[in-house]
């Protein structure tokens, strides 16, 4: 399941731009050699490594050689401010830091404020007070470590609701050779991995399910194919090119992807595509129709966090008959219950927690976080806050999370809802529906609108969206005015950042 067991002359990562290629050969070989580097600073089995990069050939050198030596790997999104990184380097513990040298700046804001960190390096250039990677691992030794206990990732959540959470999961305590993982158990068999699969990786690799996702690949023997970020005409592309056969994807892809013109969508040769995984959000049911209808019954749904407490699948001909559905449990049990812990009857919306053995992870450092995302009655029952419900046939259906519902007037309203019904409208490139105070209703619904670049914002477009609204859902759940903002915040797998977002509106109206 590590690199050196596959053929060593069978490309492991592509990067989608360049064609520039790491064979399984080499990424045995470099990520041996950067795991004993670790090992001769000082690094040892429970301690973290961090990554701060862009998408490249050496996320996975680094995750393997995490992989192999017990260690945990934290990737970073680059796009954070130094507080930020500084906080989740300082947190997290790490003793190594990896640093690509167009992010040197960054990497000098923080060295001052991340004293536990004993090694520093550098790829693809200089940066100051940092070692050099290729000389690092040219020094290193070539030969496997005899004991190469498993790691894991201990990874960072978005931040959608304010400061990100590390989420840790214990380590197996086995060889990086031996037995499977529990997801690739679930995904691999289910959408067919294997070592002939090409798999497009659209999303920024420091996120869980990319990274996770490529290693799953690797460990059967496939291809990723990295694009160093996504972009709807260069993903067609690259389908087309590198003849992809798996890939993944998040709702607001489709979006973008759906609103090129016909003749772009059309020009690209399609064929070899079997598998399009998408997850991150519920893609709206218009969207995700819409994809179908272009791309065939090739889209398989999951439902799952970084915390990997459960996972639920759905493939598109079940989605059809389901439609809205995430899909019924693949990885645990599903459970929907009201906000005293008590377990609802089918149709009734609560909080959604998975049973498992045990709880499969932690917030880091944050043992009261960890104790909220804990069933009151139930240790091993755990929630990422999430609001839905289930059917007769065990099929779930989300909601929204529960941090977004907004209360107006007694009546829950979820932003979700309200943002599906108009996502595909013409006119909006992108929105969010959020509550804020209302001395009335407690709260009430307004929604921050970012136009097509061909139309203008202002009265008459928002009394055109707010009747598109009320035609589609109803009237209480349709906001009260609409605001229109040159861009929302968003993370690069397409989260709304629902805290910067309502900051951004309060101080735009006051």
């Amino acid at each position: 399941m590590y690199p050196g067991a596959h053929a060593p002359d069978h490309p492991a990562v592509v990067m989608s731009d360049t064609g520039a290629t790491l064979t399984f050969g080499e990424l045995e070989e470099r990520s041996v050699r950067l795991a004993n580097a670790l090992h001769d600073a000082g690094l040892r089995p429970g301690d973290d490594v961090a990554l701060l990069a862009e998408n490249g050939l050496h996320t996975y050198e680094v995750f393997w050689a995490a992989m192999r030596s017990g260690l945990y790997l934290t990737a970073i999104n680059q796009h954070l401010a130094p507080g930020e990184v500084t906080y989740v380097l300082n947190d997290c513990g790490a003793k190594a830091l990896i640093v690509s040298a167009a992010l040197s700046e960054l990497a000098g804001a923080v060295a001052p404020e991340t004293p536990g960190i004993t090694l520093r390096l550098a790829l693809g250039g200089a940066v100051e007070d940092h070692g050099d990677y290729e000389a690092a691992l040219a020094a290193a030794s070539a030969q496997p470590p005899a004991d190469q206990p498993r790691g894991r990732d201990m990874l960072y959540s978005s931040g959608t609701t304010g400061l990100p959470k590390g989420v840790k999961s214990p380590l197996p305590g086995v060889q990086v050779q031996e037995g499977g993982e529990a997801l690739l158990n679930v995904f691999g068999p289910l959408y067919g991995f294997g070592a002939d699969t090409v798999y497009l990786s659209p999303a920024p690799l420091y996120h869980a399910a990319p990274l996770r996702f490529g290693g799953m690949v690797h460990m059967v023997g496939g291809t990723v194919v990295v694009m160093p970020r996504f972009e709807p005409t260069a993903a067609l592309a690259a389908i087309e090119r590198y003849r992809v056969t798996h890939s993944q994807w998040v709702p607001t892809m489709f979006v973008r992807m759906l609103k090129l013109p016909a003749e772009e969508r059309s020009r690209h040769d399609l064929s070899s595509h079997r598998v399009a995984v998408h997850a991150a959000a519920p893609a709206p049911a218009e969207v995700k129709a819409a994809m179908i209808e272009w791309w065939g019954p090739i889209l398989n749904e999951y439902y799952a966090a970084t915390e990997a407490v459960g996972v639920t699948l759905i493939d598109s001909p079940t989605w059809l008959t389901h439609q809205g559905s995430v899909g019924r449990a693949g990885l645990g049990i599903l459970h929907v219950c009201a906000d005293d812990g008590t377990e609802l009857p089918v149709g009734e919306t609560g909080l959604v927690y998975f049973e498992r053995d045990v709880l499969p992870f932690s917030y880091h450092n944050d043992p009261e976080k960890t104790r909220r995302a804990q069933h009151p009655q139930h240790d091993n029952w755990g929630t990422t806050g999430d609001v839905g419900h289930v059917d007769e046939d065990g099929f779930l259906y989300l909601t929204d999370r529960k941090a977004f519902m907004i209360i107006s007037g007694g009546v829950n309203i979820y932003p979700q809802e309200v943002e599906n019904a108009l996502t595909l409208h013409p006119a909006v490139t992108d929105l969010a529906v959020l509550g804020v105070p209302d001395e009335e209703m407690g709260e009430s619904v307004r929604a921050v609108v970012q136009a097509a670049p061909e139309v203008t914002p202002g009265p008459e477009l928002e009394r055109e969206l707010l009747d598109f609204l009320r035609a589609r859902i109803a009237h209480y759940k349709v906001p009260r005015s609409i605001l229109f903002v040159d861009e929302l915040p968003r993370t690069l797998t397409g989260k709304l950042q629902k805290h910067k977002i309502r900051d951004l509106y309060l101080e735009l109206t006051r």
